[in-house]
């Protein structure tokens, strides 16, 4: 079982390294480039108007994409009969004169743009990966009135090798999103594969942890506790677990006993013979008896009244029990998955738990990270929740652009993964078909922490009190995540043990 996650984990640390590569690059780059080469290349050789032709790679097709003036997106021009198509088709610099009483393409494109082309001269675009030329560069009309020379076209010619490297860039750039996009759906094939629609992100280290541990017993008859913030995951882990043994095709009944009025949730739980109560029309069966085989995972158990705890006590001690209004002693064969936001063994020491249910509940527990100690992530994730979401809505919103990604990648998710989906949904739903999302869309809630000139704020701008600060959270969450073990909290933190020992004197943490 275990090889299958580990394709997993990989395919999703591809398709997150492929974005991360992909926004380092992006059209918007691509376009104001390219709009700088239009304008620079005349400047060079004293040229009145300069235009940019791609050849696409598939066919036979040349277009004019970027220009002096150029207003429309694309002008297709003829591979044959055209100074540019010959150019490219034969690799060769063409220096021409006297246009203005010649007819061509270049008559055709004038006439559109009411401008009269004299003379031109077209340096073919050479790739960097092989001996094909992907485009051409025109300049036109010698602003001297001389013919262009071959002085010109040497020094255009040494500038066109920068160009090839924008044009390559971009290209590559969209080979990375087409694969990008390939990756994502055999993430989601193989996502499905193993715990249908329960997709687990694990990108962080954290998160990888939680992974290796369910896949380590969850193909084991033992029960299981689950501890973590609301909206983090605990009941996609308990069907990861589920799937992982050989309950997997066995129910999965899940329960959340803060959603359950104390007065009912004994016949939650027992079921109940019909005529037991007042309305009881008739016979039910109890979650025991409908986790038959499988799993029953108890949600949120810390909120289970203390009057049904000696009971279930007893059922997880003996496996047996009775409906309400019945006699006869049914068996129960189930494993038992729980699970709390809350601390549970505080709970406990307060008396408000029982401490015999507490240790009966569990022989492994896991303990899942909140989001914002697992901001690897929270890249995966978004993505994976902008494709469902589109899916879902039946959108096509092209993706989100980098300020919003750095905006996610530095909020504190108090609502973890379960927030993010709901911040990837409103954002759906408010950005256009094919427009990327911006951050103007996001819930006011993400953006406390920017100023109206897009600037963090602090409460001061000392380095040495920001830095103070920042140890200090960081030590106090490295030391919250190891249980207070200093060696393990010290290389959470890649520090050595004497230094940790050292910040803790020095910020007076012994407490924590």
């Amino acid at each position: 079982m275990r090889e299958p996650m580990d394709i997993h984990q990989r395919l999703i640390r591809l398709k997150s390294n492929l974005e991360r590569v992909n926004r380092a690059w992006t059209h918007d780059d691509y376009d104001q480039l390219m709009g700088f080469f239009v304008d620079i290349f005349p400047q060079l050789i004293g040229g009145q108007r300069c235009s940019i032709f791609i050849a696409d790679r598939d066919s036979e097709e040349v277009w004019l994409k970027f220009g002096t003036n150029l207003t429309e997106k694309q002008i297709k021009a003829p591979r044959t009969g055209s100074i540019v198509g010959k150019s490219i088709s034969t690799g060769r610099v063409i220096i021409q004169n006297n246009l203005d009483t010649q007819e061509g393409y270049h008559s055709v494109t004038d006439r559109k743009t009411e401008f009269v082309t004299r003379d031109l001269i077209c340096v073919p675009i050479k790739s960097l990966f092989d001996d094909t030329y992907i485009g051409a560069v025109e300049v036109l009309n010698k602003i001297s009135g001389e013919s262009f020379s071959q002085t010109d076209a040497k020094l255009l010619q040494r500038a066109v090798k920068y160009l090839s490297l924008a044009i390559e860039s971009n290209s590559v750039s969209e080979r990375i999103s087409t694969i990008s996009q390939q990756v994502e759906e055999d993430i989601e094939k193989s996502g499905e594969d193993l715990f249908g629609s329960n997709r687990v992100i694990a990108e962080s280290d954290g998160m990888r942890k939680v992974i290796q541990i369910t896949q380590q017993v969850g193909a084991l008859p033992v029960n299981i506790f689950i501890s973590g913030e609301s909206g983090t995951g605990k009941e996609v882990i308990a069907r990861m677990a589920h799937h992982m043994g050989d309950k997997r095709g066995r129910p999965f009944v899940a329960v959340n006993c803060s959603s359950i009025p104390e007065q009912l949730m004994e016949s939650e739980f027992f079921g109940h013979e019909k005529g037991a109560f007042t309305g009881a029309m008739n016979s039910r069966q109890g979650r025991f008896e409908e986790a038959e085989g499988g799993t029953l995972f108890l949600d949120e158990i810390a909120d289970m009244p203390a009057s049904i705890q000696p009971k279930f006590l007893r059922i997880l001690q003996e496996m047996e029990g009775a409906r309400l209004g019945g006699n006869r002693v049914r068996k129960y064969n189930f494993r038992l998955i729980s699970a709390t936001s809350r601390d549970l063994r505080g709970e406990v020491e307060k008396g408000k738990f029982r401490e015999d249910l507490f240790f009966r509940l569990f022989a492994v527990d896991i303990d899942i990270p909140p989001l914002r100690e697992r901001r690897d992530d929270i890249l995966p994730l978004a993505l994976m929740f902008l494709r469902r979401t589109n899916e879902k809505f039946e959108k096509r919103v092209a993706g989100f652009s980098l300020e919003t990604l750095q905006l996610f990648e530095s909020y504190y998710w108090p609502g973890n993964v379960r927030q993010l989906q709901h911040e990837v949904e409103r954002l759906v739903a408010l950005t256009p078909n094919n427009e990327t999302i911006s951050p103007e869309s996001c819930s006011q809630k993400l953006l406390p922490s920017m100023s109206k000139t897009n600037e963090p704020t602090f409460d001061t701008l000392s380095l040495p009190t920001q830095r103070k600060n920042l140890e200090i959270q960081l030590i106090k969450k490295a030391l919250k995540r190891a249980r207070g073990n200093k060696i393990k909290a010290a290389q959470m933190l890649e520090i050595t043990r004497q230094s940790l020992h050292n910040k803790i004197r020095q910020y007076q943490l012994e407490m924590a």
